[in-house]
């Protein structure tokens, strides 16, 4: 096991827990108490514009076209009921096969903002397609920052830096920007838009209203921005009357979400003086924040650590640390979407190679295979691919998990334990309640329908398997529009089981061709 996971494995359980019940007010959803416990029916989208909205960007860009693994296999294809929107996927005996991974979400999104702040032309490539991308490209697009793109590949674009902050094309009025439920794009764009000059107002569909984004602002504020959210909830709309920021420091907190610091630490280089930004409780998902250090320092940033990631670190930015293009940059595979080919090799006893992320990657979720290997698969490491199988002797067994380093594909794990021997126990994963939609409530009350019995605490939760892991069949998985629960409950189907998913399209956000490429290295019951 890599030197890297130790850090993540929970040393101790935790003593004399109780069953959470829930204290938060989830807007336009309905809760219910079952036992002493929460449990809640969330509501998905059914926007019929917004589906067709996506179906037409993912149809011009020839998304749904057959597709094969590299090694050539034709694989399964997966029939879809456009009148239900729904797709089911049939009984998959085993995966097999290579996948090269689409770029990066969390990298995607920092690389064009930092390109846009660069002095000089930065030339991105492997930039994932998808909803997010598409929502800061045409932010970039609607603030006059010049995005060229490649008529020859759908995956490159070169950005015209601004040598400095972004400031409003129409200064005497107030320039709105949509950006869907792209958090990649709305915090860090929420940041950048204070160190310059003009009037912004960033907003998102319903469930982005109710993404907190408080401590951000907060952070802003501190630093002499004039910036605001609701403040009723935290949430979006934002905002913004910019006139430039001196520097300063500010004290924020890293309990609810990474992307707040990764947000105020990309922005830090274009003001006028040095920024110090302090943690002061604790710093979830640290690697996500190395991640975006380790991508400043690319564009000709560095930024100086006080402390300790794990405890409550400090960050300094100096005046004279200014952005330069590094001319071009290649976005690594997405670890995240990585997941869920090495847990359905896990599953099923098959061997899948991912390429695009390995031993050399920058991202936290590599992790993932980590505990793979604790749960009883064998794990392959290459600087740029990572190989997973099973001995079909050795059966999967239930692990506990301190997974507040890697939250997105901590929910893979969610699925990988219908098939453990024994419970799983999924720690430290809070930030789960922020993301697109309440996932806690979600995996809990999916994984209840496949026939596991799960206990829900306010940051953790346990997963017992169905009896003899046998999943129950024709299950219709409810996505509440948020890509990775398609992506993760569609592994349900290694059970032997079809799986009904629910507007499958919502994997648009991160990864259109998920079904196509899954299909691609699975072989029928």
């Amino acid at each position: 096991m890599r030197t890297v996971f130790r850090q993540l494995a929970i040393a101790a359980v935790l003593s004399a827990p109780c069953l959470y019940t829930s204290a938060f007010t989830i807007p336009q959803k309905t809760q219910l108490m079952q036992n002493g416990r929460s449990s809640i029916v969330l509501e998905a989208s059914k926007n019929k514009e917004k589906i067709a909205s996506r179906s037409k960007w993912a149809e011009a860009r020839g998304y749904g076209e057959d597709a094969a693994s590299e090694d050539g296999a034709i694989g399964m294809s997966f029939a879809k009921d456009e009148e239900k929107n729904q797709l089911t996927v049939t009984p998959i005996k085993s995966l097999d096969g290579t996948v090269t991974l689409p770029g990066s979400k969390s990298l995607s999104n920092r690389c064009l903002l930092l390109a846009a702040l660069s002095d000089g032309n930065t030339r991105v490539e492997n930039l994932l397609e998808s909803d997010d991308i598409r929502y800061m490209l045409e932010a970039l697009d609607t603030l006059k920052v010049p995005v060229e793109r490649d008529a020859d590949d759908k995956t490159a674009v070169t950005v015209t830096g601004q040598a400095g902050p972004i400031n409003s094309p129409t200064p005497e009025e107030s320039l709105e920007l949509f950006l869907g439920n792209a958090g990649t794009a709305m915090r860090p764009l929420a940041a950048a838009l204070c160190m310059g000059k003009g009037k912004f107002v960033l907003d998102g569909v319903p469930r982005m209203r109710e993404r907190p984004i408080a401590d951000l602002i907060d952070g802003l504020k501190q630093l002499g921005a004039d910036v605001s959210c609701v403040e009723e909830t935290g949430c979006p709309p934002v905002t913004i009357n910019a006139n430039g920021l001196n520097g300063g420091t500010a004290s924020i907190s890293g309990k609810m979400s990474s992307q707040f610091l990764s947000s105020l630490l990309m922005a830090s280089p274009v003001v006028d003086g040095d920024v110090t930004i302090a943690i002061k409780d604790e710093l979830i998902s640290a690697p996500y924040v190395s991640l975006t250090i380790g991508l400043m320092k690319k564009f000709g940033v560095n930024v100086k650590i006080e402390g300790d990631m794990d405890g409550t670190p400090s960050f300094i930015i100096g005046s004279d640390e200014k952005y330069t293009s590094p001319e071009s940059i290649l976005v690594e595979g997405d670890a995240s979407s990585a997941s869920y080919f090495l847990a359905g090799a896990a599953i099923t006893g098959g061997t899948v190679t991912v390429r695009g992320c390995g031993s050399e990657s920058v991202q936290g979720d590599v992790a993932f295979a980590d505990v793979m290997e604790q749960m009883g698969a064998t794990v392959t490491w290459a600087p740029e691919s990572i190989t997973v199988t099973r001995d079909p002797n050795t059966r999967l067994k239930g692990v506990d998990v301190d997974c507040g380093k890697i939250p997105d594909a901590a929910m893979t794990l969610a699925v990988a334990a219908l098939f453990a021997e024994g419970p799983t126990t999924i720690r430290n994963v809070y930030s789960w309640r922020l993301k697109e939609t309440e996932r806690m409530k979600a995996i809990v009350a999916e994984c209840t329908k496949l026939g596991a019995t799960v206990e829900e605490f306010e940051d953790y939760c346990i997963i017992h398997p169905p009896a003899d892991n046998k999943v129950n069949d024709n299950v219709v998985i409810e996505t509440y529009d948020d890509h990775r629960m398609a992506m993760t409950f569609s592994l349900a189907a290694c059970g032997g089981v079809n799986v009904i998913i629910d507007d499958p399209g919502c994997t648009a956000k991160t990864f259109p061709t998920y079904f196509e490429m899954l299909g691609s290295i699975a072989s029928a019951n």
